[in-house]
């Protein structure tokens, strides 16, 4: 290497590659370090690029901060709109399609790295930054919630279902689906396989048990019941 020359020198890559090398390195540092701890030489080095290039790209730390939130939002936002694709709309057995959706929801959105991330940001940060997470909400859950309202309402319309409000049943269902696999994320673990498995399938079961389609049963006509006995 030439004396003096950048970390980046020897790396050609494209605005957009080095973009997303520096707020992927920066989202583990911040999620690491807490954004107090977190410095730009730091996330230069795991970045591998120049001290210059971030500021170039970002202006300052708390510029770069906000985009990482930005950036895992967007990024979040597409997996879960990616997984609604896959809810069942017509089940063939209700219980079974639904744990399965929960389950590629947990693992393609929330125990993923970008899912991990997010969560200990608004975990740690929230507060320093009321303003950016009252955005994340609105560009996260605010998006996110309302597209599974709609598919659980196409589920009770379709008869499968027994729901009066669709938002109310949209966030009970997603609470019920990782509700057991919160220790773990507090603890900054990743749940095994078969933890989501059963989380989801428990928390379908109790959500099924809630709003589940209720079977009429007729009224025995005591007369009619000794009289053929």
């Amino acid at each position: 290497m030439r004396l003096g020359a950048s970390p980046d020198t020897f790396r050609p890559r494209g605005h957009e590659a080095k973009r997303l090398s520096i707020v992927d390195a920066a989202a583990g540092v911040f999620c690491r370090e807490g954004f107090a701890g977190a410095n730009i030489d730091l996330i230069a080095a795991e970045a591998g690029v120049s001290r210059q290039t971030i500021y170039n790209h970002h202006g300052d730390k708390e510029k770069l901060f906000v985009a990482v939130v930005r950036d895992l939002t967007e990024r979040c936002n597409a997996g879960i709109f990616a997984t609604i694709a896959t809810f069942p709309d017509q089940p063939n057995d209700l219980e079974v399609d639904l744990v399965g959706f929960a389950v590629r929801l947990n693992q393609n959105c929330i125990c993923n790295r970008d899912g991990k991330f997010l969560r200990k940001l608004i975990q740690t940060e929230g507060e320093r930054y009321p303003e950016l997470f009252a955005e994340w909400r609105e560009q996260g859950p605010g998006r996110t919630w309302p597209a599974i309202a709609a598919r659980f309402a196409r589920l009770a319309y379709g008869g499968y279902l027994d729901i009066e409000d669709p938002d109310v049943a949209a966030r009970q269902f997603l609470g019920l689906v990782n509700a057991e696999l919160q220790t773990t994320f507090m603890l900054g673990g990743t749940p095994r396989e078969n933890e989501v498995l059963q989380s989801a399938t428990n928390g379908v079961r109790t959500f099924l048990r809630a709003f589940g389609k209720r079977r009429t049963v007729a009224p025995v006509d005591k007369q009619s019941a000794i009289a053929s006995a």
